[in-house]
């Protein structure tokens, strides 16, 4: 849920800077092959978020910075943010076409541009109307030595401060065959990790025959695909962790020992007012039952700061959740007010206390970080690299490979953890 910030192609290519969610990472990547195959060169598109008003405001700082930078480049703005008022992306001078959520995975669209000369149309379907997942099958992905695959889109549920599934539409599944060759794919051509996800990932199979769970889908995916080394998950709601997710987690270690919480509070009263299905103590409760199963399981979790209405009470709650939960890898949003959301109405916080309150969850979070951290030296793990001699571990910890230097991006290293340094952990091969 975090701003990537631009992510451009080479010169000579189009450019595509990609703004929030692992799933905005893969439709970038769907989108770069639409456009190479429709021929349509010598343009910027902008995948925007519309998370927070500081994604917005950073994807409008990049088109006039792209425009400024390639006078004579067309920029192409698709994204929530142009999804959901596509007619303020519209309004900017440097921007030339807005495209919405759904057309932006659709190749006819591109090839509609391509066609278009040097007059592009806007096109911004309605996505409340949409119900189908249009499957894309991606060999692999250019920078990524990870895949992340959506198997699900839209939300059905209304959180008071999400504006979200306005930008994305209606909850609904790709079929398990489909995203088990999917997966078949990525592996034959030498994958080592597959990231699932989605919008409301967890809501994964409620529009499907026989209403399967996100957890039946991560067994049978795991039985289908033998040679698979790696399966991640995306960010997982507390509320639909299941007895099959259970017994996924437990039954199979290529399922990394990693999940990410949309936890969002602490206090029961703020989860109420945010219209969550989950309260503190179910939260606890489901942590600890995890780790009972799977002790070297790590969390993370998104976290706001400055919830209307919120209390110094309600603060200290967010803030000793992180603690008591184990909380590790954390996304901390200060909260802003999203036009056509019912928190927007609540009585709104100071915007110095939010950045205050939002600091100290930061604080608190890097805190539990470094403890988790410290808790790795003398372990054996494995590494699967990236580029610049960096990678993760099982549990999703950054690494430095110290001895030897000279490892392959993409491959899988098992390492012995020697250190703690600057965030990340300094590892040796075994």
């Amino acid at each position: 849920m975090t701003a990537n910030g631009p992510d451009l192609k080479k010169e000579g290519r189009p450019q595509i800077q990609t703004f929030g969610c692992r799933l905005n990472i893969w439709e970038s990547e769907v989108i770069t092959r639409h456009v190479d195959d429709a021929g349509l060169d010598d343009v910027i598109i902008v995948n925007t978020c519309a998370v927070t008003a500081e994604a917005e405001k950073q994807a409008r700082q990049a088109i006039r910075k792209s425009r400024r930078d390639h006078p004579e480049k067309q920029i192409i703005v698709t994204g929530c943010a142009a999804q959901i008022n596509p007619d303020d992306w519209s309004a900017m001078a440097e921007v030339d076409a807005v495209i919405g959520n759904h057309d932006k995975l659709d190749p006819l669209t591109w090839r509609r541009l391509a066609g278009a000369n040097d007059d592009l149309p806007s096109i911004v379907g309605d996505i409340m109307t949409v119900r189908d997942v249009a499957p894309h099958l991606l060999e692999g992905f250019d920078g990524h030595t990870r895949a992340f695959l959506q198997i699900q889109q839209g939300c059905d549920h209304r959180c008071t401060f999400c504006i979200i599934p306005y930008g994305r539409g209606q909850s609904r599944s790709v079929p398990i065959q489909t995203i088990i060759d999917q997966v078949k794919g990525l592996v034959d051509n030498g994958v080592a990790e597959v990231v699932l996800t989605g919008v409301d990932v967890t809501s994964w199979g409620s529009d499907l025959e026989g209403t399967p769970t996100l957890g039946m889908l991560m067994r049978r995916l795991l039985r289908s695909v033998p040679d698979l080394p790696r399966l991640r998950m995306s960010s997982i709601d507390p509320a639909e962790i299941d007895d099959e997710m259970m017994a996924a987690l437990q039954e199979d270690q290529r399922l990394m020992p990693h999940l990410h919480l949309s936890a969002q509070h602490g206090s029961d009263m703020m989860l109420k007012r945010m219209k969550r299905r989950h309260l503190r103590d179910d939260m606890m409760e489901r942590v600890a039952a995890i780790r009972a199963i799977r002790p070297d399981i790590a969390f993370g979790a998104d976290m706001i700061a400055g919830f209307p209405t919120e209390t110094e009470e309600d603060h200290a709650q967010n803030l000793s959740l992180i603690e008591e939960a184990g909380l590790t890898w954390m996304h901390i949003f200060p909260y802003s007010p999203r036009e056509g959301t019912p928190a927007a109405l609540m009585p709104q916080l100071d915007g110095g206390l939010i950045k205050s309150r939002a600091a100290d969850l930061r604080a608190k979070a890097e805190q539990a970080e470094q403890k988790f951290l410290s808790t790795l030296v003398g372990q054996d793990d494995e590494v699967l690299m990236e580029t610049g001699g960096i990678g993760h571990t099982r549990q999703f910890a950054r690494a430095k490979i110290i001895s030897p230097i000279d490892v392959q991006a993409g491959q899988i290293y098992p390492v012995k953890i020697k250190a703690v340094s600057d965030r990340l952990v300094e590892v040796e091969l075994r």
